[in-house]
C-alpha cells in the first residue's frame, strides 16, 4: 500500500499509472469501497488530495467514531427519494460492520439508542480500513489534486502525482460540511460535468444560531444542559439541547436542523414526561403554597428556570402556586412543553456534521451506485443525496453505499 507524496514526473517525464478502479477520496466510504473491490481482484487506487485519509473519521464521536447504529433504518435517513437507500442498507447491515469490527478484534460498546462506538479510539476504526486496503492490495495516493476527469475508453484522471488511467471512477469525495479539512464541491462538479443533476445543499446536523431576544438568553445559559423533546412539523427528537454563546446546540437541536428550513420556527418541549396538559393545575392542589420556580427546578436545570421566570412570570415570581389562575397556569405549561423559537439560521458547513442534498439518487442505480448516465462512473458516500440522523446512521451509509459499489465496480 503507498501512501507516498511523490511528485507527478520522473526524469523530467509525467508519470503513468494503470488500474481497474480509480477511488476519488480517501474516507470512509472511499477507503471501504477500495478494500472491497481489491478483494473481488480488481487493482485499485484511492487518491486522496489531502495529506492523510480518513480525517473525519478521526474526529468523529469525540474521537471515539460512533461507526454505526443497531437500528439503521430506511426511515433514519433524509432523501429526495425515500427508497433509494432501502437496497444498500438491506445488503449490508449494521451487523455486517460490526462483524468486521469483531474480527480486527476492536472493543466497542453502545452508548444509547443503538450507537456503537469504539471503546478506545477512532483510529481502530482507520486502522481497520487501512489494514483491508492492505491485505487487499489497494495503494492509497495522498497529495493528489485532481485536475481533469475525462470519459473515453475508460477514464483518465490528471493530476499533480501524473496521469492516472482506469476501468471504472468512484467519487467518494464528501460533502462539503467542516471546509477546515479540506473539503470541496468536487464530487457535485463531476456529477455535473456528466450531465447528472445535484440537488441544491445545505449544511445538517449544525447548530442554530438567534439574533433576536433568544440570542442573550443563550449567551446566559451557555454550557446548560437539558433533556427534551424538539419538534417540526411531523418531525420529533427527544434527546438533550445544549446551551451555547451562540445560540442551541445538543443533539436533539442537530437532529431537527437537517428538516428546518430559514424562516421556519422550531418547538422546544421543557418537560416531555408530564402527558398531561393540567400537570400545573394539579401541582397547584397538591402543594398550593410552593412556588412555581421551586416546582419546576425540580425537574429543569435552577438557572433555566431563573432566566425562564423573568422571561415568563417575573410579575408572579413570589406568588405560590394557589394564588395563579388555573388559566394562567395552563398557559405557562403550554409555553414550557411547546415553546416556539425561531432561528435566524445555523452555523453553517463550518460545524456542520454532514451535507444535505447532492447527487441526485435518480440518476444512480440504487443497486450499484453507478450513474445512469456514465457507464463506469460510480458515487457513494456523502455526496450523494442520502443524509443520515445523528448517531452513526452516515457511516452506516458510508459502508452500504461503499459495499453496493464495490461488490460491481
Amino acid at each position: 500500500m503507498s501512501g507516498s507524496t511523490g511528485g507527478g514526473k520522473e526524469n523530467g517525464v509525467s508519470k503513468s499509472y494503470s488500474y481497474d478502479v480509480i477511488v476519488i477520496g480517501g474516507g470512509a466510504a472511499g477507503l471501504f469501497c477500495a478494500a472491497q473491490a481489491a478483494k473481488r481482484g480488481r487493482r485499485v487506487v484511492v487518491l486522496e488530495r489531502t495529506a492523510k485519509v480518513g480525517k473525519k473519521i478521526l474526529m468523529s464521536g469525540g474521537g471515539r467514531c460512533n461507526f454505526t447504529n443497531m437500528y439503521t433504518e430506511p426511515a433514519n435517513y433524509l432523501s429526495a427519494n425515500h427508497h433509494f437507500c432501502k437496497s444498500a442498507l438491506s445488503r449490508y447491515t449494521p451487523w455486517d460492520f460490526i462483524g468486521l469490527v469483531c474480527e480486527h478484534g476492536i472493543p466497542y460498546h453502545e452508548k444509547k439508542l443503538g450507537q456503537l462506538f469504539c471503546d478506545d479510539s477512532a483510529k481502530d476504526i482507520l486502522n481497520m480500513l487501512l489494514a483491508e486496503c492492505d491485505r487487499a492490495g489497494v495503494e492509497i495516493h495522498t497529495y493528489c489534486e485532481i485536475q481533469s476527469l475525462e470519459a473515453g475508453e475508460g477514464f483518465r484522471v490528471d493530476s499533480n502525482r501524473g496521469l492516472y488511467q482506469a476501468e471504472a471512477v468512484v467519487i467518494a469525495s464528501g460533502g462539503l460540511s467542516i471546509p477546515t479539512m479540506g473539503v470541496t464541491p468536487f464530487g457535485y462538479d463531476v456529477a455535473k460535468q456528466f450531465g447528472l443533476d445535484v440537488l441544491p445543499t445545505r449544511a445538517g446536523l449544525v447548530p442554530f444560531v438567534f439574533t433576536d431576544t433568544m440570542k442573550q438568553l443563550c449567551n446566559t445559559l451557555s454550557g446548560v444542559s437539558v433533556e427534551t423533546l424538539v419538534s417540526h412539523d411531523d418531525t420529533a427528537f427527544r434527546e438533550n439541547i445544549l446551551f451555547t454563546h451562540r445560540g442551541l446546540s445538543g443533539p436533539a437541536i442537530l437532529q431537527i436542523s437537517s428538516y428546518w428550513q430559514e424562516g421556519e420556527s422550531v418547538a422546544i418541549n421543557l418537560l416531555p414526561d408530564e402527558q398531561d396538559a393540567q400537570w400545573l393545575l394539579q401541582a397547584k392542589q397538591s402543594d398550593p403554597k410552593m412556588l412555581l420556580k421551586n416546582l419546576l427546578g425540580q425537574r429543569l436545570p435552577k438557572k433555566l428556570v431563573t432566566e425562564l421566570e423573568t422571561l415568563w412570570w417575573a410579575q408572579e415570581s413570589r406568588k405560590p402556586l394557589a394564588e395563579f389562575s388555573n388559566q394562567r397556569l395552563l398557559q405557562l405549561q403550554q409555553q414550557l412543553q411547546q415553546w416556539a423559537v425561531k432561528p435566524a439560521g445555523t452555523e453553517g458547513y463550518r460545524t456542520a456534521e454532514v451535507t444535505l442534498g447532492g447527487v441526485n439518487t435518480d440518476e444512480l442505480s440504487s443497486k450499484t451506485m453507478e450513474s445512469k448516465k456514465q457507464s463506469g462512473l460510480y458515487f457513494i458516500g456523502e455526496v450523494v443525496d442520502v443524509t443520515g440522523h445523528l448517531g452513526g446512521f452516515n457511516f452506516q451509509w458510508a459502508w452500504a453505499s461503499a459495499y453496493a459499489a464495490g461488490e460491481d465496480v
